[in-house]
């Protein structure tokens, strides 16, 4: 039998066809007027797309490079953060804000799991700078409740930034970036917009700008302001990646095409397409026996699977690849052997979404020795599917 390859990670995520094309083909230099053109064009779109009316700006580097701009450039040694950690990410902004010097406060909630608010509120201080936090926490595949945090902070601490990790949560959660008050908004190429990693973008709030202006920790290649004051004049501030940028726009064009050259709607019909997906995957999951990892706090990114008592995620993930060619995530550190993770997040459809369940029926049959029948997830599946397109 023929053998297709397809990737369901949550990143890197399958490529665009087009946005391939535009790479291939970019080869402007960067300090002309044709890629200053594109450049600017592509962070007017990015804002369009993060949904915001404040600046976005472009990095190259992975996400983790905005992660550790969005401490370096609003926090000083000595200032107290609170981190709000339920997974590998979330120990990320640990480890960053512990790196720059920084008074760390933690909120911890179980792997699987997402935060109670009361928690959070008993851990905010007067002097608490910035709060840090994962839209989704891709490690465990949980969606944390932003809007509730947002809303928080406003009530109980207004002069406290919040920052938010969304490299996998934009483009799978609907965002209210200004009125909810998210001062950075942090995303990845690698993920919804659907090309290879290697660059990242952040929001900036006018009160992030200010908090810049009496911040002391180093900052040099990571110096937004610098980014900020070159990307007024269509450039970056060191050699940006053309080709990248390129692949970039011809996704943001082609989200845009799904709604008729809107691209606020086509973010929303993008949002909308990985949530029926995730919850497709769910459902024909749980049909065949599955127990859903985060099932009070589910993602749309990801779907996390725990397998039976005795048995490892290795096999499931070790199976689909070598009988179906089908690439999905294994569990991340003490996650490992115990979860696997299947991605819904940007250019994948209703029809992968029923080829993997499909697969995972063998899978479950013939490696889980589930009684399951044939059709039985995919049964489950399309019926989530049918609703959606119902009322949509």
């Amino acid at each position: 039998m023929f053998r297709k390859t397809r990737l369901f990670t949550p990143g890197p995520t399958p490529l665009l066809p087009a946005a391939q094309f535009a790479m291939a083909a970019a080869d402007m230099h960067h300090r002309t007027p044709e890629f200053r053109a594109l450049f600017q064009r592509v962070l007017g779109q990015l804002k369009i797309f993060v949904g915001t009316r404040s600046d976005v700006l472009l990095l190259a580097c992975s996400g983790t490079g905005a992660m550790e701009a969005s401490v370096s450039n609003l926090t000083s040694p000595g200032d107290r953060v609170l981190v709000l950690t339920a997974g590998k990410f979330g120990e990320r902004w640990v480890d960053l804000t512990k790196a720059f010097g920084c008074q760390v406060d933690v909120v911890k909630a179980p792997y699987g799991e997402t935060f109670d608010l009361g928690a959070v509120r008993a851990a905010l201080k007067p002097e608490t700078r910035a709060v840090y936090v994962q839209a989704t926490e891709t490690s465990t595949a949980v969606r944390h409740d932003v809007e509730a945090i947002a809303k928080l902070l406003k009530q109980a601490a207004p002069e406290t930034l919040l920052v938010v990790d969304g490299i996998t949560g934009l483009g799978t959660t609907h965002f209210d970036v200004d009125a909810w008050g998210i001062d950075v908004l942090i995303g990845g190429s690698q993920k919804a917009v659907m090309i290879p990693p290697g660059l990242a973008y952040l929001s900036v709030s006018d009160r992030a700008w200010a908090a810049m202006e009496t911040a002391q920790n180093p900052r040099y290649y990571f110096d937004l302001r610098k980014e900020r004051k070159n990307a007024a004049k269509g450039e970056s501030a060191y050699t940006p990646s053309v080709a990248l940028i390129a692949g970039l726009g011809a996704a943001l064009d082609y989200i845009a095409g799904q709604a008729g050259g809107d691209l606020e709607k086509g973010r929303m019909v993008l949002v909308d397409n990985a949530q029926t997906n995730a919850a497709a995957t769910r459902a024909g999951l749980v049909a065949l026996g599955f127990t859903l990892f985060a099932p009070t706090a589910p993602a749309a990114a990801a779907t996390a699977v725990a397998v039976p008592e005795g048995m490892s995620s290795d096999d499931v993930v070790k199976t689909l690849k070598t009988r179906f060619a089908t690439v999905i995530a294994n569990g991340q550190g003490e996650m490992k052997g115990k979860i696997f993770r299947i991605a819904h997040l940007g250019f994948f459809d209703y029809l992968d979404t029923i080829a993997l369940i499909g697969a995972m029926e063998h899978i479950a049959r013939d490696t889980l020795k589930l009684p399951v029948d044939y059709g039985q997830g995919v049964a489950a599946a399309q019926k989530v599917y049918a609703e959606a397109v119902t009322q949509s």
